[in-house]
């Protein structure tokens, strides 16, 4: 299986834990996917009444500079580790 068969893989099957894991869970698997998939954050900071959007950017920007292999392995790993904690 490719690495990128195995990351889309991942990225179907976490979606589909039976309980809802950790918001900083939910953050790292959101700034893990986009570097993935998007490449280095593209988009302006959201605004201080954007609590979600904000925190969602930060996880983004938090990998900056990773490469799109080095963010799909990470991601796969996070991905297996919640799945295992949070049931499939």
């Amino acid at each position: 299986m490719t690495l990128q068969a195995e990351f889309k893989q991942y990225a179907e099957n976490v979606k589909k834990v039976k309980t809802r894991p950790t918001d900083q869970k939910l953050l790292d698997l959101y700034g893990l996917y986009k570097q993935a998939i998007v490449g280095d954050i593209n988009i302006d900071k959201p605004g201080m009444v954007d609590l979600k959007g904000k925190a969602k950017w930060e996880a983004w920007n938090l990998r900056k500079g990773m490469s799109d292999e080095d963010a799909m392995n990470a991601y796969i790993s996070l991905a297996k580790d919640t799945i295992e904690k949070y049931g499939k």
